[in-house]
């Protein structure tokens, strides 16, 4: 109990003015605390996201709210790109999706749960902005939304790209090209052949007559020989 200030000549009115000036300020500030924690609601999203062309990125939620919810909450998830106030890209309850993302969003969240994460499959270079999430619900207070102020933002990057070839190109150059290096020795061998022969054959052809005249001589020098002794 705080204890009453006496004032001089035993004044206690203005003790008690004081005392309901202080229960004032108490409940004043207490209403106000509360007040901030009935407006503890939002959303939250990573600030950036980096992804590759070509493949897949996933963008985590989470949302809060302090109201309580209706018995039929009827919790909507929609996403807007570019800006704030931007084209809406994706719709949970009717299933609407951009055009520019046809078959490439999945959404992972089921009701009621109060976190999830969006997928864009195969990133495109015109995928690179910022992602914005929406809450849409019923609670016992009437219909209540929300969205990220600051979003996500979606960076893409270019693939890097290795050009090999396969298995069978390469086994089809080496099989060509033994081949031909066996073309080529076999060829070689054929003109080198050639060329052995031609010379076995010149000097078969220069020394046959030679031989041939050596056998006459030899021939006729005995037909002589043996005339003079007779």
């Amino acid at each position: 109990m705080t204890p009453l200030v006496s004032f001089p000549g035993g004044n206690r009115v203005m003790a008690w003015i004081l005392l309901l000036l202080q229960s004032a300020a108490c409940l004043q500030t207490g209403n106000s605390a509360g007040s901030n924690k009935l407006n503890a609601f939002g959303v939250n999203q990573p600030a950036r996201l980096s992804g590759v062309q070509g493949s897949s990125m996933e963008i985590p939620f989470s949302f809060y709210f302090p109201w309580e919810l209706a018995e039929d909450p009827q919790m909507r998830i929609l996403w807007r790109w570019k800006i704030f106030h931007g084209d809406y890209i994706y719709n949970s309850s009717s299933g609407f999706i951009h055009e520019h993302f046809k078959n490439r969003l999945i959404l992972n969240w089921t009701q009621p749960q109060t976190s999830g994460v969006l997928r864009i499959l195969d990133l495109k270079t015109k995928d690179q902005t910022t992602y914005f999430c929406k809450i849409m619900l019923n609670t016992r207070e009437g219909k209540k939304s929300w969205q990220s102020i600051a979003g996500t933002q979606l960076i893409i990057s270019s693939a890097i790209r290795t050009t090999m070839q396969s298995p069978s190109i390469i086994t089809s150059a080496v099989t060509t090209a033994a081949r031909e290096n066996t073309e080529n020795r076999w060829h070689s061998y054929l003109v080198n052949l050639g060329a052995t022969v031609g010379v076995v054959v010149a000097k078969a052809v220069f020394i046959t007559p030679v031989c041939v005249l050596m056998v006459f001589l030899w021939r006729s020098k005995g037909k002589w020989s043996r005339t003079g002794l007779t």
